[in-house]
């Protein structure tokens, strides 16, 4: 067993310890770049540890009474995720059938995420001081989920456990529950602690585009958003803009692929009357 985990580990540390997997469907707005992904860590321990973290926060929420709070948006928010996630299955045919959940934190964030299984959040405060329209949630929420269609948390996890055993072979240190400890620690790290690289964010940001359009949602709502996200940047920015690029280069992006998946929207908009 020993002998085992040490060629693991020394293929991590050669940069061996990888593999490259495609994974996502291109839709309409296609998807080129090839990702890698940690042989020692599985899609399966990501959904496992991304469902304790979500479970945690969602029990912490509850206690404070911030889950959920309030009905009304709560529901309008869960209708908008649904008709999203009927139609994920133009990037990963297995996506519909995951295990979603879909809640409101109240809180003044201005902040949303989707962690890896389809475990979102989007915070009070995004909705409320930018004043979004459903199809601007709808933006929101076609950029989140395309984060975990695409595994970006697993990416970004993947990276950081390799570099974690790489230390721990210059070290010297190859016991196999120090690599097991630093999965669980690494998971929740991956999927809402830290920034997605600039080609994950453009990734998301397109396919979210196809995601809102194909759910019958204005495609263009989501350079009215960032538009939004832009003028609410004050001096610090909200949360949720902190870990994006530059956001005249995004907006230009997204009005280039909004009317790229525009004929999606017009198809799919007569099966869902305003």
């Amino acid at each position: 067993m020993k002998l085992r985990v040490m060629a693991l580990l020394c293929l991590a540390l050669a940069g061996g310890g990888c593999a490259s997997v495609q994974t996502t469907q291109g839709g309409v707005v296609g998807i080129e770049r090839q990702q890698s992904f940690s042989i020692l860590l599985s899609a399966e321990q990501m959904d496992q540890g991304a469902g304790q973290a979500y479970q945690k926060i969602i029990a912490e929420a509850r206690a404070k009474g911030t889950l959920d709070r309030d009905p009304a948006q709560t529901q309008r928010v869960q209708r908008i995720a649904a008709r999203i996630i009927q139609v994920t299955n133009a990037f990963r045919t297995d996506a519909p059938s995951w295990k979603w959940e879909v809640h409101v934190l109240t809180s003044d964030q201005i902040n949303a995420w989707c962690m890896p299984g389809g475990k979102i959040a989007l915070y009070s405060g995004i909705i409320e001081k930018l004043q979004l329209t459903d199809d601007e949630i709808a933006a929101i929420m076609g950029h989140e989920i395309a984060h975990a269609l695409r595994e970006h948390g697993r990416e970004r996890a993947s990276s950081a456990v390799n570099q974690a055993i790489a230390v721990r072979i210059i070290g010297g240190l190859l016991g196999v529950g120090d690599v097991g400890q630093t999965l669980a620690d690494k998971v929740l790290t991956a999927t809402i602690g830290s920034r997605n690289s600039r080609e994950q964010e453009t990734e998301s940001d397109r396919i979210g585009v196809e995601l809102a359009a194909r759910a019958g949602f204005h495609s263009r709502a989501a350079v009215q958003l960032w538009q939004k996200m832009a003028k609410a940047g004050g001096a610090g920015g909200p949360v949720w803009l902190s870990t994006h690029p530059a956001a005249e280069t995004r907006i230009r992006d997204l009005e280039a692929y909004s009317v790229k998946v525009m004929a999606l929207y017009e198809q799919a908009r007569g099966s869902h009357p305003r």
